[in-house]
């Protein structure tokens, strides 16, 4: 995690104390158990001083548990109590659930739902059998420049949204930029072409998927679906005349039901892409 940009760190209307003590808590990830203050320094890149105060006072508030044998924190009732309100208020996880169960059956692999944590798509929603060897679940993050599910969300964000993500990215990644933009552009030419993403061994090796945004006419999201299993199971050919159709279909019915949208025709896509918006929007914040 990086700390607040300087240009965030002087907006006066910024709580820099307030957005720390979030980076605390955002910390914890979902396998962890207990963190330590060096630890939590060393993912928030703030200083083990600042930590000590800031764990000190969410202890206090009720959302950290300390565990003085180890010298440790977990996440106390509180802290998880927000991150379920949120489920709770996720009209999409839920209405999403049989549809998502539907394709698992069909297809044999995972279906799930998330949403944009900073460079990082989290799960909201997620349908897997035993069987797979997949081991993502609700709570599991997983990077937006090499996944099906967050390339999707790139290509659904606005122009100037794109952009600014985009250099985060960059920024983020360095000399790794390269490889994860050439992806991610030929993502954007797969959404304008097909209406989904792939990634075939790009994220991990041994796992390949596919990736279809949702957009509502509320202003909420967007937001990504994927279905993704071991690459013996889901073929680069599966992925894109099985998988690819199959998930673009779901999204759509998901996204009607839910006031979003109305899924275009074949041949209203068709003419979007003859447009020629698409060159521009690939360059846009890229290079």
């Amino acid at each position: 995690m990086k700390r607040p940009g300087k240009k965030v760190a002087t907006d006066r209307s910024f709580v820099v104390a307030l957005s720390r003590g979030l980076d605390v808590l955002r910390a914890f990830h979902p396998n962890d158990g207990l963190l330590g203050n060096q630890e939590l320094a060393a993912r928030t890149n703030l200083p083990k001083p600042t930590i000590s105060r800031l764990t000190y006072t969410l202890t206090k508030l009720g959302y950290l548990t300390p565990v003085p044998r180890f010298e440790k924190y977990q996440l106390a009732p509180s802290a998880m109590a927000l991150g379920y309100a949120a489920l709770a208020n996720l009209g999409v996880r839920h209405l999403s659930e049989p549809y998502r169960e539907e394709l698992m059956r069909e297809t044999g692999g995972a279906v799930a739902v998330g949403g944009r944590d900073r460079h990082s798509m989290i799960y909201f929603g997620q349908s897997r059998n035993g069987l797979l060897g997949v081991q993502l679940d609700v709570g599991s993050r997983v990077p937006i420049a090499t996944t099906a599910m967050g390339r999707a969300y790139i290509w659904a964000l606005p122009d100037d949204e794109r952009a600014s993500l985009l250099r985060e990215l960059r920024d983020h990644y360095g000399s790794r930029w390269s490889r994860m933009r050439d992806g991610i552009e030929r993502a954007g030419e797969m959404v304008a072409r097909q209406g989904f993403t792939i990634s075939a061994g790009e994220w991990q090796d041994d796992v390949h998927a596919v990736g279809v945004s949702l957009k509502l006419s509320d202003g909420t999201g967007p937001y990504a679906f994927n279905c993704g299993a071991p690459a013996f199971r889901f073929t680069e050919d599966r992925l894109i005349n099985d998988i690819g159709p199959r998930l673009v279909t779901m999204v759509r019915n998901i996204e009607a039901a839910l006031g979003g949208a109305a899924p275009q025709s074949k041949k209203a896509d068709n003419k979007k892409v003859k447009a020629g918006g698409r060159v521009a929007r690939l360059s846009e914040g890229i290079r």
